[in-house]
């Protein structure tokens, strides 16, 4: 899933290499806190959050296949 999460979000940024994703599982929770450049955060919200949205949803349908949890987090960078 990380992999797939990775793949998305770096295709729609202007700067992949500033693409940071990292996992976290407790509980049977699966936390994924992505990080991006402050120039790209726009790019990953879109209009009313949809582009968030959407991505949220294929990388839940992953999940469900593999009876796990998810929770997808976009964090502001402050570099």
């Amino acid at each position: 899933m990380k992999k797939a999460l990775s793949y998305i979000v770096s295709q729609i940024v202007d700067d992949p290499e500033k693409v940071e994703i990292a996992e976290k599982e407790d509980q049977g929770m699966i936390n994924f806190s992505i990080t991006v450049a402050p120039s790209d955060m726009g790019k990953i919200i879109g209009k009313n959050g949809k582009v968030i949205r959407a991505i949220r949803n294929v990388i839940k349908i992953s999940a469900i296949k593999q009876n796990k949890k998810i929770n997808i987090a976009l964090l502001e960078n402050s570099a």
